[in-house]
């Protein structure tokens, strides 16, 4: 194991009972005997934990491999396309409301999101792979056009997210809609544990299995090709890998951002900086960063509980422009 995989699986280690103990009602180390103690520890605290750190390492690896393919230190994998579209077909199950079965009410939303990750990572790879099929498109063409087809189609899922919310069919939708689009753990189960950790582990799998040939893309696009890089195949575990792990995420707990951007920048310095050093790590402090988040948006002396998705661009929005100030000055 790494230097980098230690450092954040000791934090996991320490961060996972810590945030069990926390929120608005404290529980003491020792204080694990008659009443709701094993209740809320087991049906409130424990899955939500256990979702932090799903969905943590889905994003921290999508962020990571995200930049290694783009060769950009900026990209982010809720920019480009597929979050966007989970959260339009989250959406649309507010809007269906009275139209879906009621034995398949419980799972309408994510399944919505997931089918609205599955079209996008569709489109996605429709729109950008056509020029890795190109002889004279080059990897070059095919990373322009991959960037370019993501924030058209970011672009589209948030206008016809907009006029959803425009349009709620009643205040109740719009709160709905609203809420859930700033992304939070509250309330979440074992359910959504298993709707998201399978889908999670399945897409970093993916990612994994693109580590090497997103080291050969460092030397460019052409030595990349000669060292037996195949351009669509990659594009395809990409988008794959990524579509898995943010679909999964927005499917249960709405858009929760800048996780893949700052993860990779706090890994970077503790790996040799090539992208199949920083996936896995970047997993593993992924969930250690939401993980804290939530346990600390638990415990904010607040009347109602901030919202996950809120704490974490409040966080990433400065970060963001600490990057642009870095890479004006030539630093980054």
């Amino acid at each position: 194991m790494t230097r980098a995989n230690l450092v954040f699986a000791a934090l996991l280690a320490v961060l996972v009972p810590l945030s069990l103990l926390a929120g608005r009602v404290w529980i003491a180390p020792g204080d694990f005997g008659p009443g709701n103690t094993w209740l809320i520890l087991a049906e409130l605290r424990a899955p939500r934990a256990v979702l932090a750190v799903t969905i943590g390492a889905g994003l921290g690896a999508a962020g990571a491999a995200m930049q290694g393919y783009l060769r950009n230190p900026l990209a982010d994998p809720g920019l480009f396309g597929i979050a966007p579209m989970a959260a339009l077909g989250a959406v649309a199950s507010f809007w269906l409301g009275s139209a879906i079965p009621p034995a398949w009410a419980a799972w309408s939303l994510p399944l919505m999101a997931l089918i609205g990750a599955g079209l996008g990572m569709a489109a996605l790879a429709l729109i950008a792979g056509r020029t890795t099929s190109d002889a004279t498109g080059g990897a070059g063409g095919g990373i322009a056009l991959f960037t370019l087809a993501g924030l058209m189609l970011a672009s589209l899922a948030g206008a016809l997210t907009a006029l959803a919310i425009t349009l709620a069919p009643n205040p109740f939708a719009l709160s709905e809609i609203v809420m859930w689009l700033n992304g939070a753990l509250t309330d979440r189960s074992w359910r959504e544990v298993a709707i998201a950790a399978p889908l999670t582990l399945a897409g970093i799998g993916v990612l994994a299995l693109a580590a090497r040939s997103l080291d050969a893309l460092t030397l460019g696009e052409e030595a990349a090709r000669s060292l037996g890089v195949e351009p669509g195949r990659l594009l395809a575990l990409l988008v794959v890998g990524i579509g898995l792990t943010v679909g999964a995420g927005v499917a249960v707990a709405g858009i929760i951002g800048f996780v893949g951007l700052i993860v990779p920048h706090l890994v970077r310095p503790l790996t040799d900086r090539l992208p199949s050093s920083l996936i896995v790590p970047s997993a593993l402090a992924g969930a250690c960063l939401v993980l804290f988040a939530d346990s600390v948006v638990r415990v904010l002396p607040l009347v109602t509980e901030l919202r996950l998705g809120i704490a974490l661009s409040l966080i990433g929005a400065p970060f963001f422009g600490w990057l642009l100030l870095r890479m004006r000055r030539g630093r980054l």
